[in-house]
């Protein structure tokens, strides 16, 4: 069954839900629409999944996790690297698709994130082979603790590089045996379309990877509350992760989310300042729309002058263009809804009092909003405290350490943090002090695949990467045998 199929600027993409290895309809759907273009009307018509195809889906779900489960790891490994290769060989229509359908930099879906999802697959496929059992003698027994497949697991990803953050989330749960349910967010769908295709060619066994499409408040609700899912991850805000994480306490399964973040980025007067004014710069990539991103600049008072002359020269050289021209460096954002919140942020902001120091006004002819700086009255301030998930960044002052520490730990959130500093004492003493799940010194988004990541506060419950995944994704066996008994 082939199911229906859209051109998208000359890559053919699939607009239904994969179920059970078949392409199956809706008889509604929802359009999706480039940033690019936003005008040129529809890219796609694309299946609106309702709460019958969410049952259909955790059907196919348990069926397939019966198959993949009880596959052996190297059998599962297997394809996994085969699909990583498949991703490799597709990476030009995949970053195409991604580029019309959320306006993510051509350039570097090809050349940096089409290839980390392949490689999202590879790290998975490899640390589940690589897996050892733990194996001891105690008390007159000979112990193992064993990791079984949970089941079939839902997987809900966030419209910001999407095809990237999907394979991060789906790799552990089919690597450690679990059928998964795929729900991509609405506002961009197509690069998972093209994703659950490439399953197909890699051989996953039907009903081990399904595709999903739809509103997340109509489908996304069912697939959540279905008492057939035994694990649930989320990427995206924490309102929704509240409505998640009542229907998964409803069936008690276990649920990760990564919620988004409000970091700050400390510039000590001990730093390289080029440096961190080039980095402070970047933070507006991608329109702003990262959750690692450090949005609150936080500058030794010392410095302060300095810093902002190196920085405007920096944000300055940033070009906004059209996502496909290799020149562009800041992408149009998602949706006009979203470019709208964010200029409401602004604009309160501004009605608040507080300072604009560049920037914090839409582009008339496209979806681009301008790289925004704001200086608050108060560290309470809407724009310092809440996410905007856009390109507007807050400038703050320091007078010491402690300051510096105090401002940053004074928000909700705890995802990331970035310092720099010349210093190894401080980077060290600093880095232990920050409320973060993750802190980067001197750098930023260089991070090894195996290392936890996930937030405090707000920012998510669990952690994600390496053999952290792969335990949320399994259920423990603890086998203990009588020594002497068994011969």
């Amino acid at each position: 069954m082939t199911g229906r199929r859209t051109d998208i600027g000359g890559v053919t993409v699939p607009v239904d839900h994969l179920i059970g290895g078949e392409w199956v309809g809706s008889p509604d759907t929802f359009e999706t629409r480039s940033p690019l273009d936003w005008d040129a009307g529809p890219l796609a018509h694309v299946a609106r999944g309702d709460a019958d195809t969410a049952r259909a889906a955790v059907a196919a779900a348990t069926e397939g996790f019966a198959v993949w489960g009880s596959w052996g790891v190297s059998q599962r490994a297997e394809v996994m690297h085969r699909l990583a290769d498949l991703i490799d060989a597709n990476a030009e229509e995949i970053a195409l698709a991604e580029t019309l359908d959320m306006a993510f930099l051509q350039e570097s879906m090809r050349l940096r994130l089409v290839g980390r999802g392949a490689l999202n697959f590879r790290t998975y496929a490899d640390l589940i082979v690589a897996h050892e059992e733990r194996e001891w003698d105690a008390k007159n027994l000979h112990n193992w603790v064993q990791r079984m497949p949970a089941g079939p697991a839902v997987v809900i990803t966030p419209w910001n590089a999407p095809f990237m953050l999907s394979t991060w989330k789906l790799a552990p749960a089919l690597a450690a045996g679990n059928s998964v349910i795929h729900k991509p967010a609405e506002w961009s769908p197509l690069s998972a379309a093209l994703l659950a295709e490439l399953t197909l060619d890699a051989g996953f066994p039907p009903g081990a990877y399904n595709l999903v499409q739809g509103i997340g408040e109509e489908v996304g609700a069912a697939l959540v509350a279905d008492p057939g899912v035994r694990r649930i991850t989320f990427t995206g805000s924490p309102g929704t992760a509240r409505h998640i994480g009542h229907a998964a306490a409803e069936n008690i399964v276990p649920f990760t989310a990564e919620l988004g973040g409000k970091g700050p980025l400390i510039v000590f007067a001990d730093s390289d300042l080029d440096a961190a004014a080039h980095r402070a710069a970047w933070q507006f990539d991608d329109s702003g729309q990262v959750c690692l991103a450090g949005t609150r600049l936080l500058v030794d008072a010392s410095i302060r002058d300095e810093f902002m002359k190196k920085f405007d020269e920096h944000a300055d050289a940033l070009v906004l263009g059209d996502s496909r021209d290799p020149a562009t460096q800041i992408a149009p954002m998602v949706h006009p809804d979203h470019r709208d919140a964010v200029h409401g942020f602004v604009e309160r902001a501004r009605a608040n009092g507080d300072t604009i120091l560049r920037g914090g006004q839409p582009r008339a002819d496209s979806l681009h909003y301008e790289p925004t700086l704001i200086e608050p009255t108060s560290n309470d301030s809407e724009v310092v405290q809440q996410e905007i998930f856009g390109p507007v960044l807050t400038l703050q002052t320091f007078d010491d350490e402690s300051d510096a520490i105090r401002l940053a730990n004074s928000t909700a959130y705890g995802l990331s943090a970035i310092v720099f500093t010349g210093s190894r004492e401080r980077a060290e003493r600093v880095g232990r002090a920050l409320r973060a799940g993750l802190v980067w010194v001197n750098t930023f988004l260089v991070r090894d695949l195996t290392a936890p990541f996930g937030g405090c506060g707000i920012s998510g419950i669990g952690r994600e990467g390496g053999d952290h995944a792969l335990e949320f994704h399994s259920d423990l066996k603890t086998l203990m045998i009588l020594d002497d008994s068994c011969h």
